[in-house]
């Protein structure tokens, strides 16, 4: 076996063990068995995954009731809420945040961007009274909007 092909077989184990691949073991000079083949070279078998392919693990489902209302509780019903509701908009509940507002529909199901909620919060533009939310807040808001803005 040639040293250019040990070394990137070294190579592809140190990548896949530092990625948490595991490789078991690497062919070296040494111990490695001849290989027949028509080009006399080894190919790897090991299929590479992107860091950003999805993995087995199941994604967080964002919760309308157990993480979204919680912030619209905390930093919206002052304002839009109750029988307070500036420009029309209620974040009282599931169906009353669907309904909008005066300028129409504030959450678009799949399309944070154009979200009037997002954009205005963005924007910095709400709330216009107390804490902004962090950034953490937003993304709940960003990623249950994303996932379809679900009455989960």
């Amino acid at each position: 076996m040639n040293k250019s092909l040990v070394l990137g077989f070294t190579l592809l184990s140190f990548l896949l063990t530092a990625c948490g691949a595991g490789a078991t073991s690497v062919p070296t000079s040494e111990t490695a068995a001849p290989v027949s083949s028509p080009t006399d070279t080894l190919v790897p078998t090991v299929e590479l995954v992107p860091a950003s392919a999805p993995t087995d693990a199941p994604a967080a489902v964002v919760s309308f009731a157990n993480d979204v209302m919680p912030i619209l509780q905390s930093r919206c019903i002052n304002c839009h809420g109750g029988q307070d509701t500036k420009a029309g908009l209620s974040v009282a509940s599931y169906n009353t945040l669907m309904a909008g507002s005066e300028h129409g529909p504030v959450v678009i199901a799949g399309d944070p961007a154009n979200s009037l909620l997002i954009q205005s919060i963005q924007q910095g533009k709400m709330p216009k009274r107390g804490p902004k939310l962090t950034p953490d807040q937003l993304q709940i808001l960003i990623d249950w909007i994303m996932a379809g803005a679900l009455n989960n």
